[in-house]
């Protein structure tokens, strides 16, 4: 009877031992897995940029018809026609007289009036215009371009473009200068504007041209840090953070191009900052469990 009872004791001290060493060891595992701040993670992936030559300019008319008597001696009898007027080929702009005849003066294009020298009683020669219309209402922005960046254009690329009083529209490179200045390095470049709002010669704008794609992986720009170290990029691993040093590209629409020091699919802190250290650890939300 005693060697039972010894075994069953032993049994109990054994199974006590269990249990008070279970808990210990669940704890110790809990405090492996890092514990701190809660952060929005997201992770880098694949965005594509489109490859951009600004260019600024001014808006010009694309062909400019000049509006002249063909015979002196005439004089003005009647204005048919103003500065911004829209008027069609054929149309009556003026009639003149030579004191016993009328004649007709039309637009040989349509376009718009971009001015006009026409006064009732004036003389009309052959020498100057009396009207100046902007064929076909169309116009340029005729910009000024780095040699650097000629080469990149070519005609028919597409471009955005914002005009001074006007707003944005689109267009379309139409022709690329052959020639350069000398002194500034600078050649021009011709955007057609492919709509015909009622545009101001002269205005300024801008055009952004696109030359190209190129997709690769990105981070929104608030998860980029510019330090004195570099420019990071902080991405969690195993539950702390790690600084990763980054080379940018592109950028556009809140996406910066990652060139190097990090790969799509790695999870980076959305909200990259100063108080985010090598190391530390943080509970990550808003990624998948990779980033756990």
């Amino acid at each position: 009877m005693i060697l039972p009872r010894l075994r069953a004791a032993a049994l109990a001290t054994s199974a006590l031992l269990v249990l008070a060493a279970t808990p210990a060891s669940a704890a110790g595992e809990a405090d492996a897995v890092p514990k701190g701040a809660a952060v929005t993670v997201l992770k880098a992936s694949k965005y594509c940029f489109g490859n951009i030559v600004e260019v600024s300019g001014i808006v010009m008319p694309r062909d400019e018809q000049q509006v002249r008597p063909d015979r002196f001696g005439l004089k003005v009898a009647e204005v048919k026609a103003d500065p911004g007027d829209t008027v069609t080929a054929g149309q009556v702009l003026a009639r003149l007289t030579d004191g016993a005849n009328v004649i007709n003066l039309t637009a040989p294009v349509a376009g718009t009036i971009s001015a006009s020298s026409a006064i009732v009683g004036a003389p009309a020669s052959g020498k100057d215009a009396l009207f100046s219309i902007i064929a076909k209402s169309e116009y340029d922005l005729v910009g000024m371009v780095p040699t650097r960046d000629i080469a990149k254009l070519k005609t028919e690329q597409t471009a955005r473009l914002k005009i001074s009083g006007a707003g944005e529209m689109d267009g379309k490179v139409r022709m690329i200068a052959p020639t350069i200045e000398p002194n500034s390095q600078l050649g021009h470049v011709f955007v057609a504007i492919s709509s015909n709002p009622r545009l101001l010669v002269n205005s300024s704008g801008r055009a952004q041209i696109k030359t190209g794609q190129s997709c690769g992986v990105a981070v929104p720009l608030t998860a980029i840090l510019y330090s004195t170290a570099g420019t990071v990029v902080q991405v969690v691993r195993g539950g702390r953070v790690e600084t990763r040093r980054v080379e940018t590209g592109l950028m556009s629409a809140g996406q910066v191009e990652i060139r190097d020091g990090i790969q799509e699919g790695d999870i980076v802190v959305a909200r990259a900052g100063a108080l985010l250290r090598e190391g530390d650890p943080v509970r990550p939300v808003g990624a998948s469990a990779d980033a756990k």
